[in-house]
């Protein structure tokens, strides 16, 4: 068999293509390389995106909305002053965008008026914070990114 640029050329093509047949196959397989979604249940999240909307457009009505401080011990989630405390149900929610195993949920359960979220639960880095809550049968919502 005569070797010459024609034979080399195909050589090459069906080279490249079988490693992109590879990678395909050992990306697409392989567990280590995990791809987290945002939600395992979109499709109903989604259905439920209208109540998130008025929550959210209940907050941005609110005189004083909830504010977000990082303090020595943690994290402080800070409720409107003129609310009573005890009246106040609902969740924090935190999500680590990075790594789906950090994140975690705290109920909301206050006699003053603000929440802490222990130090030793929050990693260095980019957070996702949504507090989900109601008061006087009106739903609110705060959402937030920070960096602790």
């Amino acid at each position: 068999m005569k070797f010459n640029w024609g034979t080399g050329i195909v050589i090459a093509i069906v080279a490249f293509m079988g490693f992109i047949l590879y990678m395909v196959i050992t990306m697409s397989t392989d567990k280590t390389y995990s791809y987290d979604l945002v939600t395992e249940k979109y499709y109903q999240q989604e259905l439920k995106y209208q109540n998130e909307i008025d929550a959210e457009e209940n907050a941005s009505k609110l005189d004083e909305n909830i504010s977000v401080l990082k303090t020595k011990d943690g994290l402080q989630i800070k409720f409107p002053s003129n609310f009573f405390p005890k009246k106040i149900k609902g969740k924090v929610f935190l999500y680590r965008p990075s790594n789906k195993q950090l994140d975690f949920e705290i109920p909301i359960s206050i006699s003053n008026t603000y929440l802490l979220v222990p130090e030793k639960r929050l990693l260095d880095g980019r957070w996702n914070i949504i507090v989900s809550w109601n008061y006087k049968n009106k739903d609110y919502l705060f959402k937030k990114e920070i960096v602790y």
